[in-house]
């Protein structure tokens, strides 16, 4: 199938696989949030914890779920147009820093690499969108040589 933009099948297995192990240990970190407090624990780290959780397993289903209509494309079932009328990349909600600043080094990590795929990809959805070519620079420096030696 034709493409408008260069995002290939290998580039979106390659984000989907990433995207499967980053979502896998979001579900690890978070799923400590719907055991029971223990005595003592401070209520504003769990609501924070809570809150955080709940953006960032968001943030990784809407990346899955582009991933996926991109591989559905990429499979033949879904068309170019139904990808792009139903298939946009939802925009981010970003963290509360000063949540962030409650939870541990390790998990506050783990919420900004989610942060920062779902930067890459929404670029990636961006550009496809608005029919821009993502290539290389030596491509891009090939084509305007090509149209140089046109004109002349």
């Amino acid at each position: 199938m034709a493409r408008t933009g260069n995002l290939s099948r290998p580039i979106i297995e390659a984000l989907y696989t990433e995207a499967l192990v980053l979502a896998d240990d979001v579900r690890a970190v978070f799923a400590l949030g719907t055991r029971e407090p223990d005595i003592g624990e401070d209520a504003m780290v769990r609501l924070a914890l809570s809150t955080e959780g709940l953006k960032t397993t968001t943030r990784m289903m809407h990346l899955l779920a582009w991933l996926l209509n991109q591989r559905a494309f990429f499979s033949g079932e879904l068309s170019e147009n139904q990808v792009r009328n139903h298939g946009a990349l939802p925009p981010d909600r970003p963290s509360d820093p000063e949540q962030l600043e409650l939870l541990e080094p390790e998990t506050v990590a783990l919420i900004e690499e989610t942060e920062a795929m779902h930067r890459r990809i929404a670029r990636l959805d961006a550009a496809w969108r608005q029919s821009f070519e993502l290539g290389s620079p030596a491509r891009a420096l090939r084509s305007r040589i090509d149209q140089e030696f046109r004109r002349g």
